[in-house]
């Protein structure tokens, strides 16, 4: 049987296949987009949806992805110590469940001519003439987008990230309790946080996550860690997850394979946020394949670079810096002190922003101080 052929074929469906996809079809790319499920489907996320992401999408002509869903204009961080900040983000949040807002994307690339196909990839051959999926379907370039256990991934050699980059959380439903965000670290087992990003409709995304670092987690211990910082019933429609952290990256491509969002190791390290990593890698990866196989990990190599390259490497060092929770005391006291500093640590933890000497002194006073 002759092998199917495309321009692009992205493995994984979610917010960083769907924008590759958009992407590539917006440079006149053919475009296959495979996932092992049906949409609408859930997937475990906080599914806190910053503005940096929605501006990705708008430019790729996915708009009104958050429609129905109320801005959420304030965030609430309660440092290990129990100090606190409450201001109002520099830009709205929303709190769109992934079952509806990756849907939403899907059929948008749909509509701009995307193919999707309920397709389980269990191989991939790189071959001189494009790569081969499961020996049906050729593509000239290929994305990975699968997820943190990446099929496409493990096909260009490399393993799962190891213990202290790689986290695990659990999220569930429950009624939300006020109308911020609201972000509770603690020391114990550090780094971890439980979160509740309010939807809007009276129910909150809440949940908790923590570094793994060798010793496996149970359900039971992560719902005692989730109900200790967040006291209440258990949360409904309980699932859990991996988050690669960007603090272990493999290379972007290789030959005519990309990858994108967590097949990429693309989650914060500071905050635990993925999805404008996952759009934005998608959207760069797609434009690059749809320009053909020739040099297109040079290109996707070089894109990413220069749009993320010094933003990662100063999310990197906020990792380092805050593995003693006492420097992030510090930054939540600098924080309530400094709006400036505030937007900073936001930027930084939820889009593509950098630390300045500004924030980095008044973190450091703000450690003398205590």
């Amino acid at each position: 049987m002759r092998a199917e052929l495309v321009d692009v074929a992205v493995v994984g469906a979610g917010p960083a296949g769907a924008a590759a996809a958009l992407a590539a079809r917006r440079a006149g790319a053919s475009v296959l987009l495979l996932d092992k499920a049906d949409f609408p489907r859930d997937k475990p996320c906080g599914d806190g949806i910053a503005a940096d992401a929605v501006d990705v999408l708008a430019e790729l002509g996915a708009t009104g992805v958050t429609d129905g869903y109320p801005a959420v204009t304030r965030l609430r961080l309660v440092a290990p110590g129990g100090d606190e900040v409450a201001r109002p983000l520099p830009r709205p949040a929303h709190t769109v469940p992934r079952r509806v807002f990756d849907e939403r994307l899907v059929r948008s690339a749909v509509a701009r001519g995307a193919e999707l196909r309920r397709h389980v990839v269990r191989q991939v051959e790189i071959r001189r003439d494009g790569v081969t999926l499961d020996g049906r379907i050729r593509a000239a370039v290929v994305i990975g987008a699968d997820g943190a256990g990446s099929v496409v991934r493990r096909a260009l050699g490399h393993p799962v990230n190891p213990g202290g980059h790689l986290a695990i959380a659990i999220r569930g439903y429950a009624p939300a309790v006020g109308a911020e965000q609201l972000i509770r670290t603690t020391s114990a087992r550090w780094p971890a946080y439980a979160w509740s990003f309010p939807i809007g409709d009276g129910s909150a995304n809440v949940g908790y996550g923590e570094t793994l670092r060798g010793t496996p987690l149970t359900k039971a211990y992560l719902l005692d860690r989730l109900a200790e910082l967040l006291p209440g019933g258990p949360p409904a429609g309980l699932r859990a997850h991996h988050l690669p952290l960007s603090t272990h990256r493999p290379p972007p491509a290789r030959g005519p394979v990309l990858l994108a969002g967590d097949a990429l190791s693309l989650i914060n390290p500071f905050t635990g946020e993925g999805i404008f990593y996952a759009v934005l890698s998608g959207a760069l990866a797609g434009a690059a394949a749809a320009a053909g196989p020739e040099r297109a990990a040079a290109r996707y190599t070089a894109a990413f670079r220069d749009r993320l390259g010094r933003h990662l490497r100063h999310s990197g060092l906020a990792a380092l810096l805050t593995r003693r929770p006492s420097v992030v005391d510090a930054a939540v006291r600098a924080a309530r002190r400094d709006g400036a500093v505030f937007h900073r640590m936001v930027d930084l933890g939820l889009g593509d922003g950098v630390f300045d000497l500004r924030t980095i002194g008044r973190i450091g006073v703000a450690m003398l101080r205590r």
